[in-house]
């Protein structure tokens, strides 16, 4: 079954990021990336935009209204999705980033993220299917032993298991560390594992004749909290030495969830061991390393998730341009007094503008801050073993800007969808136009994969102090750095000194949380830790967008009048002046707010929230 395809990307936008803005092409064509060159990725780009329009767009709006099915114990997907899976696996899109040692191609993760976005802005239900087997094979990949390499991971990345991580109970939600599940080891090595897991996403499904679950449980006599937990390897259906398929492991799919949006991704409630007979091996071979193994993947979808968010909020707004420059309706600000006026596309009206153009500004930052730490990312994979202290740098940054990108993207995937919706008016709300699955597709993203306030907490409680404050520092003196250069630039000079504001604004908040760490004020942290992340996302992006509007001022100078690169060097400049005037002088003001140190929500009694 197909639907219409209503995705849309700009690949000019992603082609200006890798080769223009971050400079892709320094590290082609040599290890690690030697097979990878300039066309081969600009290939790339051009074959998965083709897939996402031609298969997994297709889907989305039928994977909407068909959902999931669950029928005697068993989840069957929407239609068209299992033979879109086999396609995604057999052109090889979901294992480009993947290590070569589990199948994978071992792709530049700057290029990973912006086929990841395309993958998922096309269909985000169908794509976090293979994106999680992915993740969870990496893990086994990592901290597996050879023989879980080959008999686990090596089957996750080419399509025949599907795979999972398993970390929410009911009891629990977040609070990952008041885990109930049990492992108790058996003579043969193995783990006898019982307890439940809710919210599992793509726990069960049709499109593989597997499904290999990465799970927390605690083995007995292991200390409490997080330190005692271990992760374990739980196929649905055990397998053989030979690889060939067992019997049923005991894993029970309860239930299915009845869902906002992503109606199309089976999230299930899990019983493992309800007749005592599920076998788990320990991932590697070292008790209570659970929470760091099942970090990588938790890292790994963090970042995951803000792409999903910038994903179907690049959609959003490319589709909601489409229609305000086909939409005919009022005349003309200047004629508003003339009835007989001719009507004028929306896009001719202010308010519409200043909508689009903060669509603009939010999506075309938020993937540049997703870029930027994929860049980090791959510089990591070049210099280890090569030049440890830049690595380590790298590497601070990757550990910094997750916890922004997961929630500041999600946070703006959701936004940027609502102002969609309202640029379209009333037909926005009507399902005629994708803007409104778009909307609650998106909502998830500030909950799953720890809720935004809990990566707030993650980057002032842990972070900013990582390394001793180092990584902080430096992402502080990246910033600098551009403002120096540029605070005298002939037509940005304004913009850079209000990004020279906010850099002092954020700097100061961070002062701020460290006086109150060190006072015992460990009440205040949580009031202000959500609009602090938004703060520093939104230096992050103001610098990144004065980075791009620099680069497009050189540019634009030998293009042209006529040429469409004109219009889109235009569009950089632009959308960094309307950040830095309209979003930059609220990190000033949201740090005098939360320097006042208003405790009011502490303060007021449960009672007086009113009695229901």
């Amino acid at each position: 079954m197909q639907g219409i395809n209503r995705y849309k990307a700009d690949l000019r936008d992603f082609h200006f990021l890798l080769f223009e803005q971050f400079g892709l092409d320094e590290l082609l064509g040599k290890a690690p990336f030697a097979d990878w060159g300039v066309e081969e990725c600009r290939l790339v780009l051009d074959e998965v935009y083709r897939f996402a329009c031609e298969v997994t767009g297709p889907l989305n709006s039928v994977g909407d209204a068909h959902g999931c099915r669950f029928e005697d114990g068993k989840v069957f997907v929407a239609p068209g999705f299992k033979e879109a899976w086999d396609k995604i696996y057999e052109a090889g899109w979901s294992t480009l980033t993947a290590p070569e040692n589990i199948g994978g191609q071992d792709a530049p993760h700057t290029l990973g993220v912006l086929t990841q976005e395309m993958i998922g802005g096309s269909n985000t239900s169908f794509s976090m299917y293979p994106s999680l087997s992915l993740g969870a094979a990496e893990v086994i990949g990592h901290f597996g032993t050879d023989r879980q390499r080959k008999l686990y991971a090596s089957r996750m990345t080419d399509g025949t298991f599907g795979g999972t991580m398993c970390l929410t109970e009911p009891h629990a939600g977040s609070d990952v560390g008041s885990s109930a599940t049990k492992a108790t080891k058996n003579e043969d090595g193995t783990y006898s594992i019982k307890g439940t897991k809710i919210y599992i996403s793509g726990g069960d499904h049709d499109m593989t004749e597997n499904v290999v679950h990465l799970v927390l449980a605690r083995v007995e006599g292991a200390p409490p909290g997080t330190k005692g937990l271990s992760l374990f390897v739980v196929p649905k259906i055990r397998i053989q030495e030979d690889g060939s398929l067992g019997e049923p492991n005991d894993v029970i799919t309860a239930s299915i969830e009845h869902k906002m949006g992503i109606k199309a991704s089976s999230t299930c409630a899990l019983q493992f061991g309800e007749d005592d007979n599920c076998i788990g091996e320990l991932v590697g071979e070292v008790e209570h390393k659970g929470m760091h193994q099942m970090f990588r993947m938790m890292n790994f979808a963090r970042i995951s998730v803000g792409i999903q968010g910038l994903s179907v909020a690049s959609s959003a707004y490319l589709n909601a341009v489409e229609y305000a420059r086909d939409r005919k309706q009022g005349s003309h600000i200047t004629q508003f007094k003339d009835p007989t006026a001719p009507r004028v596309p929306i896009i001719e009206h202010p308010n519409v503008r200043k909508m689009l153009l903060d669509m603009k500004a939010k999506v075309e930052g938020v993937r540049a801050l997703v870029v930027k730490l994929a860049l980090h990312q791959d510089r990591v994979h070049v210099l280890s073993g090569q030049d440890d202290e830049q690595a380590a740098y790298h590497q601070g940054q990757v550990d910094l800007l997750t916890p922004l990108v997961k929630a500041y993207g999600s946070d703006q995937g959701f936004e940027v969808c609502a102002s969609a919706i309202q640029v379209f008016g009333g037909a926005g709300y009507l399902r005629d136009h994708p803007v409104e699955q778009y909307c609650r597709d998106a909502k998830i993203f500030s909950i799953y994969e720890g809720t935004n306030a809990i990566q707030a907490l993650d980057l002032v409680g842990r972070k900013l102090g990582q390394a001793g404050g180092k990584n902080t520092q430096a992402f502080l003196a990246d910033v600098q750095k551009f403002i120096d250069a540029h605070r005298e630039h002939t037509s940005l000079g304004s913009e850079v000194q209000a990004l020279q504001k906010a850099h002092e604004a954020v700097a100061g908040c961070v002062m701020q949380f460290l006086s109150w760490f060190q006072a015992g004020k460990m009440e205040q942290i949580p009031l202000a830790a959500e609009n602090f992340l938004g703060m520093m996302s939104e230096l992050a992006i103001g610098w990144l967008l004065l980075e791009q509007a620099v680069i497009a001022e050189t540019k634009a100078t030998d293009v042209s009048d006529t040429h469409p690169d004109k219009a889109f060097y235009a569009g950089k400049t632009f959308a960094a002046q309307y950040f830095a005037r309209n979003i930059l002088p609220a990190v000033v003001s949201a740090a005098r707010v939360l320097t006042r140190e208003d405790s009011s929500a502490n303060d007021i009694p449960s009672e007086a929230f009113g009695s229901v």
